[in-house]
């Protein structure tokens, strides 16, 4: 006899964070078994008939206790298949990717962590976070509704700047960053500009969404 393969929606909740300069990733303790009480991506088991995309949302506000409004955009990375990830039995993992907008998020809530610096976690949840990272790298500055979704309708350089270390791993450099970023759909630099940078030097333009 054939055993059924469950299928559970993982989501890697992210924002940027302005005061720590970095990408921070949503996880929390797991209610139940397997793993109860350790850090977890928020996941749920795909429903009859369930989109992934609804799926996603519903592990991100019944897991981590984000509201729905928080949620700016998400979309789908890839598929985790080794047989014995879950000691339940075999289960496939269709990993997404879910942007919060910090301004919507409410008192509690999950543990946030620095995406380049994750604590172990539950299953296989650390290789999938090591491995969508570089996807996730990949859509930066291609994937205009994941970029605005994480970085907000306004933005300066320097956030661009930490953001792209944050996926990457890497500094870039920052005439090379704003070249990508005048040839980007529906982004433009402002003539604004922020507030002086503490360690001195030209203050950062001011870039907006405008579709």
């Amino acid at each position: 006899m054939i055993e059924s393969t469950l299928v559970s929606v993982d989501v890697l909740a992210l924002r940027f964070d302005p005061t720590t300069r970095a990408v921070l990733l949503g996880i929390a303790p797991r209610a139940h078994e397997p793993f109860a009480g350790e850090l977890a991506l928020p996941g749920v088991l795909l429903g009859k008939g369930e989109r992934l995309r609804d799926a996603a949302h519903r592990a991100v506000t019944d897991k981590l206790g984000i509201p729905e409004t928080a949620i700016s955009a998400s979309g789908q990375l890839t598929t985790f298949d080794e047989p014995s990830r879950d000691p339940r039995g075999p289960t496939l993992s269709i990993a997404l990717w879910a942007t919060i907008d910090p301004t919507h998020l409410t008192g509690g809530g999950p543990t946030w962590t620095p995406l380049a610096d994750v604590p172990p976690l539950a299953f296989d949840h650390n290789r999938i976070v090591d491995d969508c990272r570089p996807i996730l790298a990949g859509h930066l500055w291609r994937d205009t509704t994941f970029t605005a979704g994480l970085l907000g309708r306004e933005f300066t350089t320097a956030q661009a700047l930490d953001v792209t270390e944050s996926l990457t791993g890497e500094r870039p450099y920052p005439a090379n960053l704003g070249r990508t970023m005048e040839r980007l759909p529906g982004l433009e630099r402002t003539a604004h500009h922020a507030a002086a940078l503490p360690q001195g030097g030209r203050p950062p333009s001011v870039w907006r969404w405008v579709t």
